[in-house]
């Protein structure tokens, strides 16, 4: 997938098929050497059956980082099961520091 723009926390990619979508990033995970994305996307109702994370791998083609789908379910879901447990502990983090 073709990363075209970042501004902020959003990142316009291209897929395969030429389908254009925004996707707002919303961390990254670290997995056995390899850097991963995870993001929601922004055109897609949160209560819609569809809504949910998406990871796709970091690689770097001629210097320029790209991103790329995961195919292996098993590596989605270890990616995740990571992403989930980081978030959490930012979450107790949080609890813990007085205001």
């Amino acid at each position: 997938m073709d990363m075209e723009q970042e501004e902020g926390y959003f990142v316009d990619i291209t897929d395969e098929e030429g389908n254009n979508f925004k996707l707002e990033i919303v961390g990254e995970v670290e997995y056995e050497d390899q850097l991963f994305r995870v993001f929601l996307p922004t055109d897609i109702d949160e209560d819609d059956p569809d809504y949910g994370f998406i990871i796709l791998k970091c690689t770097e083609v001629n210097g320029e980082e790209m991103l790329d789908s995961v195919d292996d379910e098993e590596l989605l879901e270890k990616v995740y099961a990571v992403y989930m447990e980081e978030l959490f502990e930012e979450d107790e983090d949080d609890a813990d520091t007085p205001d």
